[in-house]
C-alpha cells in the first residue's frame, strides 16, 4: 500500500475547503489497515479516517498526520431467504451508503431505503449513527469488525459494543477503526421491492428540493439535548436547532466571506465557491452567538472539525 505525501483534502470533502494531509493512504485489506496504523505509530503522528467527507470541516492548514481513506467497498448477501425473511448484508467500511442501498434494492431487500440520498460511507454512517427523521442506522446494524488502533487486533463486536446515541458511537473515542459491518434487513417480494425503489427515488427527490446539493456538510449543528432547552411550542419541547436559527431570519442572508447560511435550510452553511474553512467556522460562530444572545443556549456542531490547532467555535 502506498502512503502519499501532501495530498490536497479540499477535493475530498463536501465543503471543498481545507489544506493538505501531511500523509494519506487508501487501505483495502486488513493488512493494509495494520500497515497504516504501524506507520502512524512509528512516526508518532495523529490519524484521521476520512470517508466521503460529507460531515467534516478541515482546517485551512490541513491535517498534520496520516489521513486514512478506506477503500474496502465490498457488498454481499451473507444470509438470505424467502420474501418476508430477514436478510443479513455485509458491507466494507469504505463502501458508499447509497451503493449499499442500491445493491439491496436491486435484490428486493428492503429497509435501508430510508437513508437514501444521504452522502457518506458505511464507516462514516456507523461512526455518527446515521439518522433521518425517526430512523437510526443502529436499528439495522447487528455486528461489525473493528481494529484496535494501538495493537492492530481485530475484534468482532455486536450492536451494543458501539454505545450508540444521537450523532455518536463508541468510535468517537478514536480507539478503533471500523473495518466492515453487517446489517439485517428484510427480503421483499417483487411488489415490495418496486415500492421501496420508489421510496428511494422520492426520498432523494425530496432531499434535493429541501437541502443544498453540494459545498455543504449538511446540518452543521446537532439538535439540543432535552435538558438544555425549556421552550415549548404547541406542547412540544423545542430541541430542534433549526427552529431557533429560522427565527433569526438568517437564511440566505448571514455570511462571512464566501460562506453563507443556505436559503433552503437555516442549519446548513454553503460554500459559494471561494470560501475558506476559516470563513465557514467564523459564520458558524456568528450563528452560535446569535442563538446564545437571544435564547440563552449555544448550538454545538454535528459537523466534525479536523486539524484545527485552536477550537474555533463557542463551547
Amino acid at each position: 500500500m502506498k502512503i502519499n505525501q501532501h495530498v490536497p483534502l479540499a477535493p475530498l470533502n463536501w465543503f471543498r475547503t481545507g489544506g493538505a494531509a501531511e500523509y494519506c493512504c487508501e487501505p483495502v485489506t486488513d493488512e493494509d489497515f495494520r500497515e497504516a496504523l504501524r506507520y502512524a505509530d512509528q512516526e508518532d503522528m495523529d490519524m484521521f479516517v476520512l470517508g466521503e467527507g460529507a460531515n467534516i470541516l478541515i482546517s485551512d492548514a490541513g491535517f498534520p498526520g496520516l489521513v486514512i481513506r478506506p477503500q474496502n467497498t465490498e457488498k454481499r448477501v451473507v444470509e438470505g431467504g424467502q420474501p418476508g425473511d430477514p436478510v443479513r448484508i455485509h458491507a466494507g467500511g469504505g463502501a458508499e451508503m447509497q451503493d449499499v442501498i442500491d445493491y439491496c434494492l436491486e435484490r428486493n431487500i428492503i429497509g435501508s431505503e430510508e437513508f437514501s440520498g444521504i452522502p457518506g460511507t458505511v464507516g462514516g454512517a456507523v461512526y455518527i449513527n446515521l439518522h433521518y427523521f425517526e430512523h437510526l442506522l443502529s436499528e439495522f446494524l447487528v455486528s461489525a469488525r473493528v481494529m484496535h488502533r494501538a495493537s492492530g487486533a481485530i475484534e468482532e463486536v455486536d450492536t451494543g459494543w458501539f454505545q450508540f446515541g444521537y450523532d455518536t458511537s463508541r468510535l468517537h473515542k478514536k480507539e478503533h477503526i471500523l473495518l466492515d459491518a453487517e446489517f439485517v434487513l428484510r427480503q421483499g417480494n417483487e411488489t415490495e421491492g418496486a415500492y421501496a425503489r420508489g421510496r428511494r427515488d422520492e426520498t432523494i427527490r425530496h432531499r434535493e428540493r429541501r437541502y443544498p446539493r453540494s459545498h455543504t456538510c449538511g446540518s452543521f449543528f446537532r439538535n439540543f439535548p432535552e435538558e438544555e432547552v425549556s421552550l415549548e411550542v404547541n406542547g412540544t419541547l423545542m430541541i430542534f436547532v433549526a427552529y431557533y436559527l429560522d427565527k433569526l431570519g438568517i437564511k440566505g442572508e448571514l455570511s462571512v466571506g464566501d460562506a453563507i447560511v443556505s436559503f433552503q435550510h437555516a442549519n446548513m452553511i454553503v460554500n459559494r465557491g471561494e470560501a475558506t474553512s476559516e470563513d465557514i467556522a467564523g459564520l458558524a460562530r456568528k450563528m452560535q452567538e446569535l442563538v446564545r444572545d437571544r435564547y440563552g443556549i449555544t448550538p454545538q456542531p454535528e459537523c466534525q472539525l479536523v486539524g484545527f490547532r485552536e477550537y474555533p467555535l463557542l463551547t
